[in-house]
């Protein structure tokens, strides 16, 4: 009796014995592939662990027993599975994250990029917007936004359309302007939005040079020929595969001498394009394509 609930015991606590995650890991593997078969969208390269994470969030919020009857579900229901689509891409940003990478690119990019007639800017991964909006205000501030065109793209178009509209919480006003302060902000973060009741909009002269477009990393191609490119903390959700193609689609999407900014947990290191590019501030993750 001792015997076997020691065995028991061993299973739980190693997924590898457990037939529990053995199923469970069956039924993801069925998931992922019927969402790409059904809607065309690959998650079966992400990174594992997340996915998992994400999916077994999920699963009380589709009201489903199992994981087998969510694929059910959203095979033969579109509106389950754009509401999956929002849960597997939760959108984890704010204006000017991490305000030192923005100072960075106003001493280190921007007076490069300054000698150019004209630039494009590709801010691939953009969710729901806050990011290429202080992007815009960078531009702005450094006399650079007439002449710049910024492309912001995500594969979920809810939250492509809530960047589009550029309202968000005004609770999180403070924090926004902190990170403006941080990254050398020139004047007041107050000057850019407009406060609503509950809300912010953002000036509408911050959206004359931005396109929030929808474009898919994981399939689609080469998006523009770009001058910089931003994509933060998007890698990290991905296998190391599915990273270098990424990584090898910016590479062929930035011109000679673009700028590539990656997120603080994201390196050039390990890929197959590292030889391409030179490091120009490894704290900061700037490489320029040489």
């Amino acid at each position: 009796m001792a015997e076997n609930t020691a065995t028991k015991r061993h299973a739980e606590m190693n997924p590898i014995q457990n037939p529990k995650s053995k199923i469970e890991n069956i039924e993801i593997d069925l998931l992922l592939e019927a969402v790409f078969r059904r809607y065309g969208h690959d998650f079966r390269h992400y990174a594992r662990a997340s996915v998992e994470r994400r999916v077994r969030q999920f699963l009380p919020k589709s009201e489903c027993r199992t994981i087998s009857d969510i694929i059910s579900k959203i095979l033969h229901d579109e509106d389950v599975f754009e509401y999956f689509l929002l849960q597997l891409s939760i959108p984890v940003t704010e204006m000017f994250r991490d305000p030192q990478v923005y100072r960075a690119l106003r001493t280190q990019v921007l007076p490069v990029l300054k000698t150019y007639p004209f630039m494009r800017i590709w801010h691939a991964g953009c969710a729901s917007g806050e990011e290429a909006y202080s992007l815009a205000i960078l531009l702005k501030e450094e006399g650079l936004y007439e002449r710049a065109v910024v492309f912001a793209t995500d594969f979920n178009d809810v939250v492509l359309q809530k960047a589009r509209e550029g309202i968000y919480d005004l609770e999180n006003v403070k924090l926004f302007s902190r990170n403006y302060q941080e990254s050398g902000g020139r004047s007041s973060f107050s000057e850019y939005y407009h406060a609503h009741y509950n809300a912010i909009a953002l000036d509408t002269s911050l959206k004359e040079n931005i396109t929030f477009a929808n474009h898919n990393l994981v399939a689609d191609t080469v998006f523009t020929e770009a001058h910089l490119i931003l994509c933060r903390n998007v890698l990290i959700y991905f296998d190391r595969g599915l990273q270098n193609r990424v990584l090898t689609l910016f590479r062929d999407s930035l011109v000679r001498g673009g700028f590539l900014v990656l997120g603080s947990k994201e390196s050039l290191m390990f890929s197959e394009v590292r030889d391409d590019f030179s490091i120009i501030d490894e704290k900061n993750k700037i490489f320029k394509k040489k």
